[in-house]
């Protein structure tokens, strides 16, 4: 795929402070961005600068005050500005992966059972299909040194930095052409992000583009 994939123009944020009286706080002003396949950009800068917004701007969790946000892939093209929320979930099932800084999670969830869920969550009965899932969980929590005793466990109880492990590998387990991480290592020890940093160059080798944020 030539051209661009993810394409910002005139991207605003504002949140309103609503028990402030209304008070607007000005997050992004005018932002544009182009990023293409298969390249890596990073958005760097003070926390509080706007970065996480701006990711989230993307990703459709926060809805933009004012621009466009272009997703681009073969024969398609989707403002997620403007899209519709069944679109907006199509594209993160199968499209758009996003690592946030914060895991949120279903309470009585298994660890196990939330990495693989984005490859079972289409399998139905194929118990196959759902075995393969869950031995491909099981190669990413080993690899990140989530311990085997913590795979039947549901993560609410686990540690920050665990609980970040998780979130990568669950983001992780299925390719999808644009991956957008918000401060992945930030909680990791060095082996830890040594190993998370190697697995991200991994999955660059497979996907379209990645757009990450460091503080």
């Amino acid at each position: 795929m030539s051209g661009v994939a993810i394409e910002v123009r005139g991207l605003r944020k504002t949140f309103v402070l609503h028990h402030q009286g209304g008070t607007e706080l000005p997050v992004l002003g005018n932002v544009d961005l182009d990023v293409a396949p298969g390249e890596c950009v990073v958005l760097d800068g003070p926390s509080g600068s706007g970065k996480s917004t701006l990711l989230k701007c993307v990703y459709a969790t926060y809805r933009a005050s004012a621009g466009s946000i272009l997703m681009r892939g073969e024969g398609w093209s989707i403002d997620m500005t403007r899209a519709s929320a069944q679109s907006v979930l199509a594209l993160r099932r199968d499209t758009v992966a996003y690592v946030s800084q914060f895991l949120r999670v279903i309470p009585r969830v298994p660890a196990l059972d939330l990495v693989a869920e984005p490859l079972t969550e289409s399998l139905g009965d194929d118990e196959i299909a759902l075995r393969e899932a869950h031995v491909e969980a099981q190669h990413l929590l080993t690899r990140l040194r989530i311990p085997r005793r913590l795979w039947e466990i549901p993560p609410a109880t686990f540690s920050g930095a665990e609980q970040q492990r998780i979130n990568i590998a669950r983001s992780m387990i299925k390719p999808r052409p644009i991956l957008l991480l918000d401060e992945p290592t930030a909680s990791l020890d060095a082996l830890n992000r040594d190993t998370v940093v190697c697995m991200m160059k991994f999955a660059l080798s497979r996907l379209s583009l990645r757009v990450a944020t460091y503080s």
